[in-house]
């Protein structure tokens, strides 16, 4: 198996207030949709968001449980980038978490919430080099931050 990711899908409460929160708040359009599902193109992959007991009934589970808590990542190329941002989405109304802050390691980073309370991480990242369309070229050695 390559080391590679395609497709994510969150499994959601309510489809239609996640679309008009991605549609209208981050301003995002939909790659495909029908009532049941949607799908965003990200770069080189797709996000897609689909109803929370649909998602545990296609992969056989008995109930809707949580696989535990993450973030999705949005770096840009800069500081600046990441203000002008924040501005955005607190001005769009998504709830801002936590503004961004520098961190110990030079990364410049704040946290926000999609509609279901899925956290964002968006900042700048000195480690993680991103090419002309910000995919992510790789991760800079990071062993010299162990304690």
């Amino acid at each position: 198996m390559e080391q590679r990711l395609s497709l994510i899908t969150i499994g959601v409460k309510n489809l239609a207030a996640m679309r008009d929160f991605y549609e209208q708040k981050f301003g995002w359009s939909p790659a495909a949709v029908n009532k049941d599902i949607v799908f965003y193109k990200v770069n080189g992959m797709l996000l897609s968001f689909f109803p929370a007991k649909d998602l545990a009934d296609d992969a056989g589970l008995a109930e809707h449980t949580s696989a535990g808590s993450f973030a999705l990542g949005y770096l840009v190329p800069s500081e600046k980038e990441v203000d002008n941002l924040f501005d955005l989405l607190e001005n769009n109304g998504v709830e801002i978490v936590k503004r961004p802050v520098k961190t110990f390691f030079g990364a410049y980073t704040g946290y926000v919430k999609d509609v279901e309370g899925n956290l964002w991480d968006v900042g700048y990242n000195p480690l993680i080099p991103l090419d002309a369309e910000h995919n992510v070229i790789t991760h800079e050695d990071i062993r010299h931050l162990e304690q």
